[in-house]
């Protein structure tokens, strides 16, 4: 009996385990892992530490293998070229490279219910390709494998943090997981999503609404070849997004899409079968790529605006859509993310190298400066779009069209909205 009551002691100490570690990020999505490699990656290359920093991930979800068969995932992301830069700098560009990445050359935008029309075209700006539709999977399963080549990095999975304290005066935080673990860190980032657990466990103040809309995300096939080019239409009710993808060689009838519709014809479209969801969104797509031959499996996506009134306190970080979320029509939330990432990275390395903590107040303030305006001020831009191709009164769509077809005449203005939206300025 006493010996049952020691391992039962044993056990329970084992279960109230302590660990400490230098930065602590919560959330191994494509920002959250993201942001590792590039943390790593800078401290070995840019500054004379040694990159030995203790870094724990804590991931609530298990791991769902990457599928490498010739099938494209519903949920995709358009990376930019500054990107897929800052994914080749961690190395791990060349693996995404290797499978599934559709360049897309072109982007087409156009008004359904005028003649308002712009082409935008990489060769006008001596680019390769304007961007790259890549499945998120892929991107998380090459970052997954290069964090697993850290030996200074730890990754718990599943974790599920049960609550959080910040210590004032050593501005530490100190988290409780689901099975008993207490974690205590000098730096917590913040890169669980836009339902952040997180953010709101420290009391990050949050500004959101609801643009009671549902994005539907699913894969199709069409009667014509994309040739490489993104289509963006916008309907009365929310935009169509049909994004080139390729799995092999010589395929080019494939498209993702992104269809933001209101909440109840959403949910209407997603109860239609597929011959009748296939023709609901011919007509929305105005045939642009012929008959859609078929569809996978669809999903849709409640659409929130959320922004952080700040991304800091002390010791603590908030990137990617923990600090923002903002409307899919011009695809740059992950871009956004990845720029949080290296802003953060930048700003850690400074401090580190000085021999300061990676949550010194004044590199965590740095990067606050640097990233909220820039993210405010994209926010405004699509809202502002969103809000002007939803505008049914008959000047506005005049203007609107005019305005459009205006700005196709003017390469140099075509030219910098390109260059500003690859990050190649």
């Amino acid at each position: 009996m006493l010996e049952l009551l020691i391992q039962l002691l044993l056990t329970r100490n084992d279960v109230m385990e302590k660990k400490e570690y230098d930065v602590v990020v919560v959330g191994a999505g494509l920002v959250g892992l993201s942001f590792v490699n590039m943390l790593v990656s800078h401290l070995n290359i840019n500054s004379n530490h040694d990159g030995g920093i203790k870094i724990a991930i804590l991931e609530k979800q298990p791991f769902k293998k990457h599928d490498s068969s010739n099938k494209f995932d519903s949920r995709v992301v358009a990376l930019t070229e500054s990107s897929r830069i800052l994914l080749e700098n961690i190395g791990v560009w060349d693996n995404i490279a290797s499978e599934k990445v559709c360049p897309f050359e072109r982007m087409e935008i156009w008004e359904s219910d005028g003649t308002g029309h712009i082409e935008f075209d990489c060769n006008d700006v001596r680019q390769n390709s304007l961007g790259y539709i890549v499945e998120n999977s892929l991107v998380l399963k090459c970052n997954l494998d290069k964090i697993k080549e850290l030996k200074n990095v730890e990754l718990i999975c599943p974790a599920t943090v049960t609550s959080l304290t910040r210590e004032s005066e050593s501005n530490t935080s100190t988290i409780t997981l689901d099975d008993g673990t207490t974690i205590i860190t000098k730096l917590l980032v913040a890169a669980d999503g836009g339902d952040s657990k997180v953010r709101d466990l420290c009391g990050f103040k949050l500004q959101e609404w609801n643009y009671g809309h549902h994005a539907i995300v699913t894969r199709i096939n069409t009667e014509k070849p994309h040739n490489f080019t993104a289509r963006q239409r916008f309907l009365p009710d929310g935009p169509l997004a049909l994004l080139p993808i390729q799995f092999k060689e010589g395929d080019s009838k494939q498209c993702s899409i992104v269809w933001s519709q209101k909440d109840k014809t959403a949910e209407k479209l997603m109860q239609l079968d597929d011959i009748g969801f296939c023709k609901a969104l011919e007509n929305a797509s105005g045939l642009c790529l012929g008959k859609i031959i078929s569809v996978e499996q669809r999903a849709k996506f409640m659409l929130k605006q959320r922004h952080a009134q700040d991304y800091i306190m002390p010791g603590v970080a908030l990137i990617g859509d923990s600090a923002h979320t903002m409307h899919p029509l011009a695809g740059q939330g992950v871009n956004l993310g990845l720029q949080d990432s290296l802003a953060l990275v930048q700003e850690i390395e400074y401090s580190v190298s000085r021999g300061l903590s990676p949550g010194n107040e004044f590199g965590l303030r740095r990067y606050q400066r640097k990233r909220k305006p820039h993210n405010l001020a994209m926010m405004s831009i699509i809202n502002g779009l969103k809000m002007l191709f939803e505008d049914k009164h008959l000047p506005i769509r005049l203007v609107r069209n005019d305005g459009m077809n205006v700005l196709n005449q003017i390469s140099f203005i075509k030219n910098k909205i390109m260059r500003e939206a690859m990050g190649i300025l």
